[in-house]
C-alpha cells in the first residue's frame, strides 16, 4: 500500500508541465486567505499531495516583471547566480547572497524524497550553491549597478546579513560568522570568526537562516526553520528550530525568543511600533487553501502553534503525540498572506520615495507555490500599515513572474529598501535584482501619482 502511494506521488511529480485553470470562485477563495482574520476551510487529507510546479525557464531577452499602475521597474543587476537575499550598506552599496541549499544527506530518503528533489529542480532550486556574497554599486545613481564584485566567498549557503558598526555578520546555514568591514570596502578577504552555531545537522530541512540586529546593536535575531513539514522526522529533530533566536552579540550565547514558527524569514523592525516582524511559511498537505502563510510581530516567549496547531489553536491531528498544553498557549498571527504563497521576503517602507500613504507599510516577496491548483504567489505585494498594524488589503506591486503557459520566468525572494527609498527585489530564477520606483519624479508629478493611485484603489488613502 505504502509503496503504491509513493509511486503515485513520484508519477504525479513527473506530470509537472500541466497547468491548472483559474476560475473566479478560486480567486474569491484565495482572497479570503489574506488579512487579519482569514477564512480557514476544513482540512483536506489525501494520500497523494498536490504537485503543480511552475517550471523555471528564466526571462526572455528584454523581459521583466509587470509593475503596478503608477510604478516602474528596471533591472538593477543581472547575471547573478541564484540571488536570494539582500542587504543595503550605509553608503548605498547593495549586497546580494548568491546561494542555494547545502548538502542535506538525511533530508528524506526513498521515492518520495526523490520526487521532491525532482520537483524542486524544476522549480529552479536544484542548482549548486555559489556560496558567496556579491557587492553591487550604483556609483552614478541612475538606478543600475555599474560594478559587481565578489564581497565574501567560501561561505556555507549564506542567507541573512547585517552590519553593526564595523562588524558584518552573515548567517550561514549552520552558523553566524563575523567579518571586519569599513565603509567603501568592495571585498572582505579576512577570515570570518564564528560568533555562534545555529541548528543545522544532516537534515537541515529549512536551511535558510535570516538575520537582523536590534536597534541598539546589542542583540542579533536569527530565524531557523523546521526540520520537517509537521514533525514527521521526530520532535527531537526540531530542538531549537521553527523559531526566532536572540543572540547576544558580545558572547555569542543565544536563547529561543519565539517558537512555533514553521519557517520564519525576513526579520524586520516595524518603524512605527518598533516591533520585530517575520514572514512564516506554514505547513503543507491540508488542501489548496490551508494553511495560509503569514506575517506577524513576534513577542518574547510567545508560541505560535507549529507543529501542533495552526493559525492559533486549530489542532493538526496528524501530529503525534498531541500537546494540548502547548496548543492552549498558541498565539494567532497578525496577518495572513495566502495559502502556499511561499512568502519569504519582508521589508518595511522606511524611505521617502514612495507616496506618504505607504509610509511604514510592508513589502512582501512571494516566491510562489509548488503544491497548489491554481498556483499562488509569484509576485511582490504591499500591505499598508497604520499605527504599527496592518491596515488594509494587500496590493500587487510586481506581477508577471509566470508567463501565459504557467512557466516561471522569475521568482521573487528577498526585498529591501535602498538608500534612495526604492524597492529592491531578488529574483532567484531570473538571476536579477529588480528595482521598483514610482513613475513620478517631480514633486508635482508625485502629488498627481498619489491622487491617481488612490482613485484607482492601488494604494490606500489616509
Amino acid at each position: 500500500m505504502r509503496k503504491n502511494m509513493l509511486l503515485a506521488i513520484s508519477i504525479g511529480a513527473l506530470a509537472l508541465p500541466l497547468a491548472a485553470c483559474h476560475d473566479p470562485q478560486d480567486t474569491a477563495t484565495a482572497e479570503q486567505s489574506f488579512g487579519p482574520s482569514p477564512t480557514l476551510p476544513a482540512p483536506q487529507h489525501s494520500w497523494i499531495p498536490t504537485v503543480n510546479v511552475a517550471t523555471a525557464i528564466g526571462w526572455p531577452a528584454g523581459g521583466k516583471p509587470t509593475a503596478a499602475n503608477g510604478m516602474a521597474v528596471n533591472a538593477f543587476a543581472t547575471g547573478l547566480d541564484h540571488p536570494r537575499s539582500l542587504y543595503v550598506l550605509p553608503n548605498g552599496d547593495v549586497l546580494v547572497a548568491e546561494t542555494n541549499a547545502p548538502p542535506k544527506p538525511d533530508d528524506g530518503k526513498g521515492i518520495k524524497a526523490w520526487a521532491t528533489r525532482l520537483v524542486m529542480g524544476r522549480a529552479g532550486a536544484g542548482t549548486p550553491t555559489a556560496n558567496r556574497i556579491t557587492l553591487l554599486r550604483d556609483a552614478d545613481g541612475d538606478g543600475k549597478a555599474e560594478t559587481k564584485t565578489v564581497f565574501i566567498e567560501g561561505l556555507n549557503s549564506p542567507f541573512g546579513m547585517t552590519l553593526v558598526g564595523n562588524d558584518f555578520y552573515v548567517a550561514d546555514s549552520d552558523a553566524i560568522m563575523k567579518f571586519p568591514y569599513h565603509e567603501g570596502d568592495t571585498k572582505i578577504s579576512a577570515a570570518g570568526v564564528k560568533l555562534a552555531d545555529l541548528p543545522a545537522g544532516r537534515i537541515n530541512h529549512h536551511w535558510t537562516k535570516d538575520l537582523t540586529a536590534s536597534p541598539d546593536g546589542t542583540k542579533l535575531y536569527a530565524t531557523v526553520g523546521s526540520n520537517s513539514n509537521v514533525g514527521e522526522n521526530g520532535i527531537e529533530a526540531e530542538t531549537n528550530r521553527a523559531a526566532v533566536l536572540e543572540v547576544d552579540r558580545a558572547s555569542g550565547k543565544w536563547r529561543v525568543f519565539a517558537s512555533g514558527l514553521r519557517n520564519p524569514n525576513g526579520p524586520s523592525w516595524q518603524p512605527q511600533s518598533g516591533a520585530l516582524w517575520v514572514t512564516v511559511n506554514e505547513r503543507d498537505e491540508l488542501g489548496d487553501d490551508l494553511v495560509p502563510d503569514y506575517m506577524t510581530s513576534v513577542k518574547d516567549g510567545a508560541f505560535y502553534g507549529w507543529p501542533y496547531s495552526y493559525y492559533g489553536q486549530h489542532v493538526d491531528t496528524r501530529v503525534e503525540p498531541q500537546r494540548p498544553d502547548l496548543v492552549a498557549k498558541a498565539i494567532p498571527p497578525d496577518y495572513a498572506l495566502g495559502a502556499h504563497t511561499a512568502s519569504l521576503g519582508l521589508t518595511f517602507n522606511t524611505g521617502n520615495l514612495f507616496p506618504p500613504d505607504m509610509a511604514g507599510g510592508a513589502f512582501v516577496g512571494q516566491h510562489g507555490s509548488w503544491n497548489r491548483k491554481p498556483r499562488a504567489g509569484y509576485k511582490v505585494i504591499f500591505v499598508p500599515f497604520a499605527d504599527g498594524k496592518p491596515a488594509g488589503k494587500p496590493q500587487d506591486v510586481l506581477t508577471g513572474f509566470l508567463n501565459d503557459s504557467g512557466e516561471a520566468q522569475g521568482r521573487p525572494v528577498g526585498v529591501k529598501i535602498d538608500k534612495q527609498g526604492a524597492l529592491l527585489v531578488a529574483d532567484d530564477v531570473g538571476n536579477t535584482v529588480w528595482r521598483v520606483t514610482p513613475q513620478a519624479k517631480s514633486a508635482s508629478r508625485e502629488s498627481s501619482f498619489r491622487g491617481d493611485a488612490n482613485r484607482s484603489g492601488l494604494w490606500p488613502a489616509r
